[in-house]
């Protein structure tokens, strides 16, 4: 009854619903790997945002080296400001409106700096391309409380004197004359003393999961509704062909059909007309002469 299925259609069918359902099952595991890493970041920020400022001591290597569990970790760092090495990192939007981050190397005792985000500046209206001021940091010796963040990538584009155009602590660095952390930076969480006037700080991360979740077993059912969309089809053309509903078109039935044609029918003879009583009467009188 469902030999059809072995037809070079029916196969044709069912290799694109595999090639469609495995495009599903990829792009359902990619949403739950997606929601894995969000559900990851929930769980650093959770624990770590709200925690307790951790000694720089303590916390030292998270700056040499990032380390993905660290993030958000408050550090006390302790130390002095370099203002003459401030720089403006462009181009980072914050609630929809477009400004600049301001980064300085905040020097320590052990004659090594982090570079320390001090908060968000709007774009100024004197000056392209430049805030209208840039708050001074505090000066003489400071107590910082950041959270840890991983360094910037390189970014393929230049950026004024004064500027850079990501936090690229490698190229930051190069332009410094002493040892900066390359590993990680600080996004100030407070200091003291405080500056009179501080650049905006940074909102806290929002906490979601997003709706990864829903995209992905979405995906999956699209998969195994390909498989019934399939076993349908083939259901009903198996009732069609039972009931005689619709012909056989198949390249195996037709090739079938040649290998054992069916027999000719050949017409039956004609039965001869029975003779009526005059026609009789006539060949009677001819066969005696008469």
């Amino acid at each position: 009854m469902y030999r059809f299925l072995l037809s070079s259609r029916w196969l044709g069918w069912f290799v694109l619903v595999c090639i469609f359902a495995a495009a599903c099952a990829w792009l359902g595991s990619w949403q739950m790997d997606r929601r894995a890493a969000s559900l990851a970041d929930t769980s650093r920020i959770e624990a770590n945002y709200d925690a307790d400022p951790v000694p720089y001591a303590e916390a030292a290597r998270y700056f040499d080296s990032f380390e993905e569990s660290a993030e958000w970790l408050p550090v006390r760092l302790e130390g002095t400001y370099d203002s003459s090495e401030l720089r403006i990192i462009r181009n980072r939007p914050l609630n929809g409106r477009a400004g600049y981050e301001v980064v300085v190397p905040l020097k320590l005792d052990d004659g090594t700096a982090i570079a320390v985000n001090r908060g968000w500046l709007p774009i100024g209206n004197n000056e392209a391309g430049r805030p209208d001021t840039i708050p001074a940091a505090p000066e003489g010796r400071v107590s910082v409380v950041a959270r840890v963040k991983p360094g910037e990538p390189a970014l393929d584009r230049s950026a004024p004197e004064g500027q850079l155009p990501s936090i690229d602590l490698a190229a930051f660095g190069e332009q410094l004359d002493y040892p900066l952390h390359q590993g990680s930076y600080g996004l100030m969480a407070g200091e003291d003393p405080s500056a009179a006037v501080v650049p905006e700080a940074a909102p806290r991360p929002e906490v979601n999961e997003g709706l990864h979740l829903s995209y992905g077993l979405q995906w999956y059912a699209f998969g195994l509704m390909m498989f019934i969309g399939l076993g349908y089809a083939a259901r009903q053309e198996a009732l069609n062909r039972y009931y005689g509903r619709i012909e056989d078109e198949d390249e195996d039935d037709d090739e079938t059909i040649s290998a054992h044609p069916a027999p000719s029918r050949r017409r039956p003879p004609r039965k001869k007309r029975r003779p009526t009583g005059e026609e009789e009467e006539d060949a009677i009188l001819d066969a005696q002469g008469l």
